[in-house]
């Protein structure tokens, strides 16, 4: 069992030093998927969501929070993103509450002494908050789902790949 890093001996929350930990490229991918209405994706595909170009919006906002995660998320620790990339994937094919889904990919990168799963999972979770909070006129049902880490690579840990 692991050992918890963010305590102090006297169990009080602190955060890790990293000083004398190698500084190595880390790259991380995660995921969000967004469950909404067949005709919400069919708006946002054509253009006619009124707060206008949603996925672009997204994308932009996922980068923003990529760039933040400091700023939310207490125990992380400031760093130098050479890199975020956010896509998605559209799947108009119905589940079992007959919604359809965009799935949101986002893949951060650094050179430094800690990795950027953090920043992956939270560029991952803003795109899918900013496509909510678009859409939310014509859909308030929208849901999300399966937002966790696909991949790392780097550091001491070494690889990691979520199974299929």
């Amino acid at each position: 069992m692991a050992e918890f890093t963010h305590f102090n001996e006297s169990g009080l929350a602190r955060m890790v030093d990293v000083g004398a930990k190698a500084s190595t490229e880390r790259l991380a991918t995660a995921q969000a998927i967004v469950f909404l209405q067949p005709d919400t994706l069919e708006k946002i595909q054509h253009g006619k969501i009124a707060k206008g170009d949603v996925l672009a919006v997204a994308q932009v906002a996922g980068i923003m929070g990529a760039k933040k995660t400091p700023d939310l998320i207490p125990m992380c620790h400031p760093l130098l993103l050479t890199s975020v990339d956010i896509s998605f994937k559209e799947t108009s094919q119905l589940d079992r509450e007959g919604r359809c889904s965009i799935t949101i990919t986002a893949t951060a990168k650094t050179t430094g002494p800690t990795g950027v799963e953090m920043e992956a999972m939270t560029a991952a979770s803003m795109a899918a908050l900013t496509i909510y909070d678009m859409c939310k006129a014509v859909d308030r049902g929208m849901s999300f789902g399966d937002i966790c880490l696909l991949s790392k690579s780097g550091g001491k840990s070494g690889a990691y790949v979520r199974p299929a």
